[in-house]
């Protein structure tokens, strides 16, 4: 290995020290009680050997919610998707699809905590080019769900993106009970999140 490819190396693996402390102390603590000071304290480098890495907090933020959002539609997935499209059925595509949600909850809970839990982040909006493919990624489900509508599968009358975010709110609340261990003896998370997911798209249908 090369001096360059060394020094690359090298970078690559500060980077990632500074992402993975960063994401327990945002989660741990609030992402408005951290500093790039206490970043820089856990994984003992100087604030301004961060500042070589990331121009602001709110940069580390973006590059973890970059992050977060290629896990939840990381390769696998995608091709079981695909591969689950060509038998199913339009309204289990789309339940096939939200429960990956509720299943990234589960399988990286920091990601998610920064992601959809924490109002203290910055708003993703603000760095618009940056998380372009997630909001392809969004408006390609929606696109599931109109053509759910256009099969006649869901009511003619209803909103794809209206759809789209009542679904969500269902598994993100059933996600949050799980993770603030909310839920009551004998409560499965699990069930509860599958049937947020069938009620609402039954109530849907009949709606």
């Amino acid at each position: 290995m090369g001096i360059k490819e060394r020094q690359e190396r090298d970078r690559e693996a500060v980077r990632r020290s500074i992402l993975d402390a960063a994401r327990e102390l945002f989660v741990s603590e609030g992402y408005r009680n951290v500093s790039i000071r206490k970043i820089a304290e856990k994984i003992e480098y100087s604030p301004a050997a961060i500042y070589g890495y990331f121009p602001s907090k709110d940069d580390i933020f973006y590059a973890l919610a970059e992050e977060g959002f290629r896990l939840l539609h990381s390769g696998d997935f995608t091709e079981d998707l695909e591969a689950a499209f060509q038998t199913l059925a339009p309204l289990e595509r789309i339940k096939t699809i939200f429960w990956r949600l509720y299943e990234f909850s589960r399988e990286h809970p920091q990601y998610f905590e920064l992601m959809f839990v924490d109002r203290s982040v910055p708003r993703i909006s603000q760095a618009y080019e940056r998380f372009a493919f997630a909001r392809e990624k969004k408006e390609a489900l929606v696109g599931q769900i109109q053509s759910c509508i256009d099969a006649g599968a869901l009511p003619k009358h209803l909103d794809a993106h209206v759809v789209f975010r009542m679904l969500s709110m269902g598994l993100l609340g059933a996600a949050m009970l799980r993770l603030s261990d909310r839920l009551g003896p004998g409560e499965n998370p699990d069930t509860l999140a599958r049937g947020v997911l069938d009620v609402t798209l039954r109530g849907l249908q009949t709606s």
